[in-house]
């Protein structure tokens, strides 16, 4: 494609004045009718974009039509070899993906189907119980064989791909393609250094940001806002009439499908709720929710919330992350952010109720994923040891509780566990672009080093196409690593700027757009930033449709102090013993500090422990412990002074916050009593506090 081919009509067409049509691709929608003052306002701002066009126009830097004609083919070159490089590679990797397919989710699927139906036919007390079992087994095992018949098809095919691609061409392929794409990086250099003079200039900028918004807006799009009455016309007047503002709405991506006038309806009315919204990080935020929200995001609630809100509101939005931030409820890092970034926290569509239960419900239950040092994983370590790859459990979601409890609840395949881990990072204020993959869903996420996949491959087999353009996941990471130069990434920008009003095609990696001239720059200068930048590996890339084995699960057991294991006897007779103050423990078992103060224990099933209980006085008691959980079915085995059979604890599914086990009745001696405690082999992860023996009346 050349991307020269009509720059000379852009800059004709800009000089005359005509409008253009914006360079950002947008989801059809139907037009509202524009009465007789939008009909006004529209040429009005078709006016003002059109002398926009003028002035840059006239201040562009005039382009060599040889050079343009050697980039060009170079270009296509590079493009042509990259192509046939790509659709070579492809077939292989489509092959491989095939074969991980049927060996991840046919034959690991059916195994741990298998194990399932043969634990239950171990468990099985009846005639019609253990049939049930054993026709599943059955069905899992013929599953199993028809998923060996399967891969082995698959292998024999990919293999045949191996022969037929040799090394040899193939790598003279790649250095083909390599040499094309050094020609057109070489010519790429010539044109960057004719533009950076007025890329590197703040002069143009007014001219700049308000073409760009009007342009990106469309005078139609602001015409249709701003007719709804004189409030609304005031607020684009007021946006249009604000360099400063614009330009900061562009430098944060801008509004999100152009929507400009909606962007500054929100924007004025958090700026109105809260007095704090024009400080620092939180003015930061206010512009984040703003831009972001100028198009409605659909809120996913519980199914048996029929009345609740279809949409998220933008200014409750904004509020509940100041509110967590001021509380000190958010990452550390969540005062750092950019605006850009910010967006990325704030587009969850979980109610606001649901993201303050999923930072409790991680304090209560796992404070050790908020407190990890390994940014990678923190908070998204919880879909490997709480979200179970699989969909079989998935019948018992609730329709009382929101999606993210359910999948934390129940599990699920690569989608929920990827969309758990995208929501309980955004719960912390951590920022996060979705993932798609060939058969796969994953999620990204930022770091302080820079952003990085978890549950899936690299950002080179990414993408996302469900927001206003599709992109491809390099070049979402290249954007992420050029804006860490800040006022490089201002050229950038200028070069973006200038492409939208002149109504270039934008550049579009995922669709193998080249684009326009300017917006060919924009890309060239944005790689040539970030050239130096070093990329971060996938993580968990082998989790992506399986569960982390459970030895590999590793948790830092938190050294205790004396202190954490001190039992307390009240006034009243009442024994409260700290969880920790375990003697004998094994299995599967973690102290960790505890968000409230002091020490509490996860601990799953197969774990055991005894503890020592000091009865100022003999008889009964009511035994109780404070425990958290996020699924159901646990229960505890517990057996005092070696009495014979243990009396079983069901363990109540508390959502993620503190509460008591109903009473048991024991019998203590008066002075040492010896307590047996173990959590029911196949149960899931309870996080218990301490355990109280209150006196029978």
């Amino acid at each position: 494609m050349n991307i020269f081919a009509g720059i000379s009509t852009l800059l004709a067409v800009a000089s005359l004045g005509i409008s253009t049509v914006s360079a950002a691709a947008k989801k059809a929608e139907p037009a509202a009718q524009l009465n007789a003052t939008g009909t006004a306002l529209e040429k009005k701002y078709a006016e003002m974009l059109k002398a926009s066009q003028a002035d840059v126009g006239k201040a562009l830097p005039k382009v060599d039509a040889s050079k343009q004609a050697a980039f060009a083919k170079a270009r296509d070159e590079a493009k042509a070899g990259a192509d046939e490089l790509e659709k070579s590679s492809g077939k292989l990797k489509g092959a491989q993906a095939l074969v991980e397919h049927a060996k991840g989710k046919w034959i690991g699927g059916a195994e741990k189907g298998i194990k399932q139906a043969e634990a239950a036919l171990k468990k099985a007390t009846t005639d019609a119980e253990r049939d049930a079992a054993k026709k599943d087994l059955a069905k899992w095992q013929a599953n199993k064989e028809d998923g060996v018949k399967e891969l082995k098809v698959r292998q024999a095919a990919l293999d045949k791909l191996k022969a037929e691609d040799s090394k040899s061409s193939q790598s003279a392929q790649t250095a083909q393609t390599a040499k094309a794409r050094a020609d057109e990086a070489a010519a790429a250099k010539g044109f960057l250094a004719v533009a950076t003079p007025i890329l590197s200039s703040d002069k143009l900028d007014a001219t700049l940001v308000k073409g760009a918004v009007l342009a990106e807006a469309t005078p139609r799009g602001l015409a249709e806002f701003a007719q709804q009455g004189k409030e609304q016309e005031a607020l684009v007047s007021k946006l249009l009439g604000d360099s400063a503002l614009m330009k900061q709405m562009l430098e944060a991506g801008g509004a999100k499908f152009g929507k400009y006038g909606q962007a500054m309806e929100i924007y004025t009315a958090i700026r109105k709720a809260s007095p704090k919204s024009s400080e620092g990080s939180l003015s930061r935020l206010a512009l984040a929710v703003s831009l972001e929200h100028a198009k409605p995001i659909g809120q996913s609630n519980a199914k048996d919330q029929t009345n609740a809100p279809a949409t998220v509101d933008p200014v409750k939005r904004y509020l509940h992350y100041e509110k967590a931030y001021l509380d000190g409820e958010l990452d550390p890092a969540f005062k750092t952010l950019t605006t850009w970034e910010y967006r990325m926290v704030v587009d969850c569509d979980a109610p606001d109720e649901i993201l303050a239960w999923g930072r409790e419900m991680l304090r209560n239950y796992r404070p050790d994923h908020i407190y990890a040092a390994d940014y990678g994983w923190r908070y998204s370590s919880t879909v490997k040891t709480e979200v179970p790859y699989g969909s079989q459990n998935q019948k018992y979601d609730l329709d009382s509780l929101q999606q993210y409890q359910n999948i934390i609840k129940d599990g699920g395949v690569c989608g929920r566990r990827a969309f758990f881990g995208r929501f309980i990072l955004q719960c912390f204020g951590i920022p996060v672009w979705g993932v798609t993959q060939h058969a796969h869903a994953a999620l990204s996420h930022w770091t302080p080093k820079g952003w990085v996949v978890n549950l899936g491959a690299g950002y080179q087999f990414s993408w996302w196409d469900k927001d206003e353009a599709p992109r491809s996941g390099s070049d979402f990471l290249l954007e992420t690593q050029a804006r860490e130069h800040g006022p490089e990434y201002l050229q950038v920008l200028r070069a973006q700027w200038v492409s939208r009003i002149l109504g270039e095609q934008a550049y579009n990696d995922r669709k193998g757009v080249a684009g326009g001239f300017w917006s060919g720059m924009a890309h060239y200068q944005m790689a040539a930033i970030a050239s130096t930048a070093v990329g971060l590996g996938p993580l968990g890339q082998e989790l992506g449709e399986a569960n982390e084995p459970v030895e590999k699960q590793k948790v830092e057991q938190v050294k205790l102090a004396e202190g954490d294991q001190k039992i307390a006897t009240g006034k009243d007779g009442v024994i409260t013993i700290p969880a920790v103050a375990h003697s004998k423990p094994s299995g599967r078992f973690a102290a960790m500090k505890s968000l409230s103060g002091g020490m509490q224990l996860h601990a799953s099933g197969g774990y055991k422990a005894e503890y020592e209980v000091d009865a100022p006085r003999a008889g009964k008691y009511a035994l109780s412990a404070r425990v958290v959980t996020a699924q159901e079915g646990q229960k505890f085995l517990i057996a005092a002074n070696g009495a014979g059979s243990p009396v079983e604890i069901a363990v109540p599914y508390t959502i993620g916050k503190w509460k008591q086990t109903q009473p048991v009745e024991v019998t203590l001696v008066s002075g040492k009593n010896h307590l047996s405690f173990a959590i029911q082999d196949g149960s899931r992860g309870v996080t218990i506090k301490e355990i109280t023996f209150t006196p029978a009346k």
